[in-house]
């Protein structure tokens, strides 16, 4: 059986006007997720994490092209399909859920409106059964008085239950695959803690894969089974999540476990030299040499590939060549 979802050498730019100016914001991601698994990608800010998500869902702007590679869900290829098939894939195949839920539910309808609207087209609900699947939906997410609370509209929610309205839009169509893009950022710690165990709770009921995306390398350790690290576009490393954390092997995948803070240490925060590079203008060599305090002769040159590491891990970079 293939896996649920397999991207293959998948090719971003963002094209300027006139095409004077190209952005290689994602350059030959590969990854692979199975059925219930959870698949963390992080990196600083202009990764490409976002932009890889995207593209999956086929929800990017006109600037971006998809310029090459393949994204197959159950060995069918999400890139070839046409503008109404790939309509049917959102909300029924692939959920996402965003950063800022006020950006993503509608001021003018109710809760009931719009987390009844996916199982209505994607489930072919109507009536009582369609007010019973919307009920049940919003005590899943543990929305106190649902009855209540979908006649209700989003300014008269809290931050939290605003996006845990967002998760329970993303279940209604019944997806098998559920894209979460820092959907914790605008929450508070406690907050964040009661939802991160809810997608937990709602993934081990329905079996469906977790894509996060996310800066927090604590909710990665909580959250994911496998991680792959972004730097400039390109995938630097992948691990099952307890080898990466044991013993990550690429440098910026080190620089970025040794700048969390360690609760009693007194030791000052490790910082990563200098700035993420210009996605137009990348250095040659390793896109992360600049910045790398394990640097090579042929690092400046010679772009590395990926290296297969006997734990399973896969590393770009010449120290393991």
């Amino acid at each position: 059986m293939p896996p649920l979802l397999q991207v293959k050498d998948l090719q971003i730019y963002y094209f300027s006007f006139r095409g004077t100016r190209v952005v290689q914001a994602v350059d030959g991601v590969s990854f692979s997720l199975e059925a219930g698994e959870t698949l963390g990608l992080v990196g600083e800010s202009g990764s490409g994490k976002t932009t890889t998500c995207h593209a999956i869902v086929r929800v990017l702007p006109s600037s971006a092209r998809i310029v090459g590679g393949s994204v197959l869900l159950e060995g069918e290829e999400l890139l070839e399909k046409s503008p109404r098939e790939i309509r049917a894939v959102r909300g029924r195949r692939i959920a996402t859920i965003i950063q800022d839920p006020m950006s993503s539910l509608d001021p003018l309808f109710t809760i009931y409106d719009q987390v009844a609207e996916p199982a209505y087209y994607h489930q072919a609900l109507r009536g009582r059964r369609l007010l019973q699947r919307v009920q049940e939906l919003l005590t899943a997410v543990r929305i106190p008085s649902p009855a209540a609370r979908m006649r209700e509209f989003p300014h008269q929610m809290s931050g939290g239950m605003r996006q845990r309205i967002v998760g329970a839009i993303a279940q209604a169509g019944g997806p098998q695959l559920i894209i979460a893009d820092e959907p914790t950022t605008n929450l508070d710690v406690t907050i964040q803690l009661q939802y991160l165990n809810l997608l937990k709770e709602l993934q081990r009921a329905s079996g469906v894969a977790l894509i996060f995306v996310t800066h927090n390398l604590g909710i990665v350790a909580k959250m994911c089974d496998k991680v792959a690290v972004m730097y400039a576009g390109k995938i630097v490393e992948q691990a099952p999540v307890r080898e990466l954390f044991d013993a990550p092997k690429h440098p910026y995948t080190r620089a970025l476990i040794g700048s969390v803070p360690k609760l009693g240490s007194k030791e000052p925060l490790y910082s990563i030299a200098g700035q993420p590079p210009n996605l137009a203008d990348l250095p040659p060599g390793c896109h992360f040499h600049p910045r790398c305090p394990d640097i090579l002769p042929r690092c400046t040159t010679d772009e590395p590939r990926d290296f297969r590491l006997a734990d399973g891990s896969v590393a770009r970079c010449w120290l393991h060549g």
